[in-house]
């Protein structure tokens, strides 16, 4: 069997019992930094404390917002393009370390020149925002702040679709903000002008 359908033969597992992220076997030949080498699954994989982490696909309601996050910083950034706004868990590597945002918002200055495509970005961006799913939950993603806020990420957004609401995180895991549909994401003087209302991005939930 080959390195690659390995990682596609399916194994039964009780997902009750199981918690996530799992850790896989990188494949031979692989080097975090080059994302070619990476294995091809169905899902999402980080690379942290030297290991491999498999996250299964999101589900539908995570799916839902992340439309409704996706679609609130593209509007921004078209009146920004001083800034870069990155999706589709955007890949860093910092630290030695890969991980990726559901957004990320960094500032072009700062991004090196494009050197070839489907590179990861080694520079901490500015926000970096998670939304909570079935396998990773409010705890999960604050364990994953921690880390942003170790390797240079000013401002965390964790948005939450169960309780509808926005932890909102800057400069550390003090000073918590909670903040309802009704309300609106503090301004910062690093995102001049980004203030969305929380409810837009919970739109799509029923």
């Amino acid at each position: 069997m080959s390195a690659a359908s390995s990682y596609e033969e399916p194994v039964p597992l009780p997902r009750g019992g199981l918690r996530f992220p799992v850790e896989l076997a990188a494949p031979p030949g692989f080097k975090a930094a080059v994302e070619p080498t990476w294995p091809r699954v169905s899902g999402r994989l980080e690379y942290l404390k030297g290991s491999l982490h498999y996250i299964p696909p999101c589900g539908d309601e995570q799916s839902e917002v992340a439309v409704g996050v996706a679609g609130a910083l593209d509007q921004w950034a078209v009146d920004h393009p001083e800034f870069s706004v990155g999706a589709n868990e955007a890949g860093m590597l910092l630290g030695g370390e890969v991980r990726g945002a559901d957004a990320a918002v960094w500032r072009r200055k700062d991004l090196p020149p494009r050197a070839k495509r489907g590179t990861f970005r080694r520079v901490a961006p500015i926000l970096a925002v998670e939304i909570a799913g079935q396998d990773e939950d409010e705890d999960v993603l604050l364990l994953k702040a921690r880390w942003y806020f170790k390797h240079g990420v000013k401002i965390v957004w964790l948005v939450l679709p169960e309780t509808r609401e926005v932890l909102f995180l800057r400069g550390g895991m003090r000073g918590a903000r909670r903040l309802k549909t009704n309300e609106r994401i503090p301004s910062d003087a690093d995102l001049p002008g980004l203030e969305p209302l929380v409810s837009p991005f919970f739109h799509q939930l029923r």
